[in-house]
């Protein structure tokens, strides 16, 4: 297991540009399964979550070509559906939740599949209900085997239709488009997530022969098509990557430009941190983030606490809470954040506490953050990162923090940031990679 050893309390200073986007290349690296024809995608980043799944498709029979240092190009031309059967496919798919989206291309493609309960971060009951319903409703057969935790589904025939999906599940609506874009008829999905990420599949999807329209909205319909092409795809800049890095900037008092932040793809991502304080200027796709000595929580308008959550796109995504509820801890002012989707998301805040934030977890959903304006700043302390996206909001907390801080676990960060401490040192920043 290894650490991150942080000196904080230091001022940043540079130009950092955002990954491509985690959650977006899982989709889109899945997507490449629906053709035999070669799928070139830019802008990939190199992350735990994402080389694994690049492992699990080569595994798989896809051929895989490293094109540069963020392009590859993907060919399934020759897919093993032999290697479902096998104990590595179940205890890679297992590892990585990302694998249930093989699942749509393979059932629009092969008419079965199979896969294992998938893993990744532990925040909470993650269900997988939507991806099965719309699975069955597009006429597959599901059938769980409980001694082996495996979901085998039959989809030999696959027939268009309308669907009501019961939550806007992102990677649901992925899942069910890819399987939809080959069934025979149309189909339509109401309720669909409407994510950027969502949009990016889509065109893709587009691009390689399928009819989709409604792309943006919350009402898909897909004419289905016998087969798709091949295509040519770039990730969008990674949202959450740059929301971090806004917070980094207002925690540490750092002047930072973040370089091709995709502002047109952000929503209400920079609104949720301008209602913190924090300043930015937008200079054409780059955000510029002045340094601030204070920065002030806003209130409603009739003078009540302001609450900051999460929701559906184009709401505020639950990545960014954990983030927005660090930075919180210095701000002037006091805040309700507010996590509807997953009930243990917020219970890394002990360790905040720890480090002098004054905070009160009201609930596993909610906490009231008091912000101290700096006038009693965090210390550091030893800690493990839980998941990914707490991970990476006390890495923002060890380097406001006054002294050393120790953070054990630091795997579970390098599943979604890139080289992040080789890219905070190349700011200024004072963190050690440590066995």
């Amino acid at each position: 297991m290894t650490a991150f050893r942080v000196v904080g309390g230091k001022s940043l200073k540079g130009n950092i540009t955002p990954q491509g986007a985690k959650n977006e290349a899982l989709q889109i690296l899945c997507a490449t399964l629906l053709t035999p024809e070669p799928v070139t995608i830019h802008n990939i980043p190199d992350i735990r979550d994402v080389n694994k799944l690049i492992e699990l498709l080569a595994e798989l029979g896809v051929k895989i070509e490293k094109l540069g240092d963020t392009s590859w190009r993907f060919t399934a031309s020759g897919i093993s559906m032999d290697y479902l059967q096998t104990e590595s496919y179940e205890k890679k798919a297992a590892s990585l939740r990302g694998s249930i989206m093989i699942l749509g291309p393979l059932l629009a493609r092969y008419g079965k599949a199979k896969i294992p309960k998938p893993g990744g971060d532990k925040i909470g009951r993650r269900r997988l209900d939507t991806h099965f319903l719309g699975f069955q409703k597009l006429g597959a057969v599901l059938d769980f085997d409980n001694d082996q935790h495996l979901f085998k589904i039959d989809a030999s025939r696959l027939t268009g239709t309308y669907m009501l999906l019961d939550e806007a599940s992102v990677t649901g609506t992925a899942n069910i488009v890819m399987a939809a874009v080959r069934a025979k008829g149309s189909t339509t999905i109401y309720n669909a997530a409407c994510e950027p990420y969502v949009q990016q599949l889509c065109k893709l999807l587009n691009r390689m022969g399928a009819k989709i329209s409604g792309i943006g909205s919350n009402l898909l319909t897909i004419v289905g098509v016998d087969e798709l092409s091949g295509a040519e795809h770039s990730l969008l800049p990674d949202m959450i990557e740059v929301g971090s890095f806004i917070g980094l900037a207002a925690l540490t008092k750092s002047e930072i430009t973040i370089s091709g932040a995709g502002v047109e793809h952000l929503g209400i991502i920079p609104d949720a941190f301008a209602k913190l304080g924090i300043q930015m200027e937008f200079r054409g796709d780059d955000i510029y983030i002045p340094k601030q000595e204070t920065y002030e929580v806003e209130t409603f308008i009739d003078g009540s606490i302001m609450t900051i959550s999460d929701a559906v796109w184009p709401g505020l995504t639950p990545d960014l809470l954990s983030v927005i509820l660090v930075v919180a801890t210095q701000a002037k002012g006091t805040v309700l954040v507010h996590q509807k989707m997953f009930e243990s998301r917020l219970f890394f805040v002990d360790k905040l506490i720890d480090m002098g934030a004054q905070i009160i977890l009201c609930d596993p959903h909610r906490a009231t953050v008091i912000g101290l304006d700096r006038k009693f700043p965090l210390r550091g302390i030893k800690m493990t990162s839980p998941d990914i996206r707490a991970g990476v909001a006390l890495l923002l907390a060890a380097l406001s923090a006054k002294g050393v801080s120790e953070i054990l676990n630091v795997e579970q960060i390098d599943r979604g940031y890139q080289q992040i401490d080789f890219r905070l040192r190349n700011l200024g920043a004072d963190i050690q990679r440590i066995a």
